[in-house]
């Protein structure tokens, strides 16, 4: 049986929406069964469209409940002063239940985020994220040097051995890298590789 993963976002411009499509890809390359979801949004929805938030209906959202039902999870979250999004950790702060009956505990974990600049905070909001993870029982996957892109000097890109990032520049126009897309799908296909092993 493949591996069954889900991809669980939260996107406010599209930077980690991108990088979490990526990361699916990566992770059918695999062979796993791969489901996209993303988080429920706090902010009103007219202060929302105010602040031009793109959001992709055709996106489910996911519930706390689901997810044990897979395998593995990667989850995407902008940097929000050097830490998750609100979003993100009002749904993570739910999984109570899931943790009081270990529910989680063996599945693989990943973390990919989106950062206003180059030093915006992505390895902490991801080994801030880690912390969470390993509270919850779950075995943290990064992204490793195999991955040789971590290892380019050519050009301003995210991305660490804690997961794959990018960078959207303070006015959210820079759009994530074909580097940067490259290193999430990589983390998508290491991680999705890992659970199968985890699984069987």
């Amino acid at each position: 049986m493949p591996a069954k993963i889900l991809v669980l976002y939260y996107s406010s411009y599209g930077h980690v929406e991108a990088m979490a499509g990526a990361v699916a890809e990566g992770a059918r390359a695999a062979g796993a069964e791969v489901h996209v979801k993303r988080v429920p949004e706090l902010v009103p929805d007219e202060a929302a469209r105010a602040a031009g938030y793109q959001r992709d209906p055709a996106v489910p959202i996911a519930t706390v409940d689901e997810l044990p039902g897979y395998d593995a999870i990667l989850f995407g979250t902008p940097t929000r002063y050097g830490a998750m999004a609100a979003q993100m950790k009002n749904f993570i702060d739910q999984t109570g239940g899931l943790w009081s009956e270990n529910r989680l505990v063996g599945k693989a974990a990943g973390v990919f985020v989106s950062t206003g600049s180059q030093h915006g905070g992505q390895e902490s909001t991801i080994l801030g994220f880690h912390t969470v993870l390993l509270h919850l029982g779950m075995v943290v996957v990064g992204l490793p040097y195999s991955f040789a892109g971590l290892n380019r000097m050519d050009e301003v890109a995210g991305g660490s051995p804690y997961g794959a990032s990018t960078l959207s520049g303070s006015d959210d126009a820079r759009r994530p890298s074909a580097l940067e897309l490259d290193g999430a799908r990589f983390q998508g296909r290491h991680v999705a590789t890992i659970a199968g092993k985890l699984a069987a």
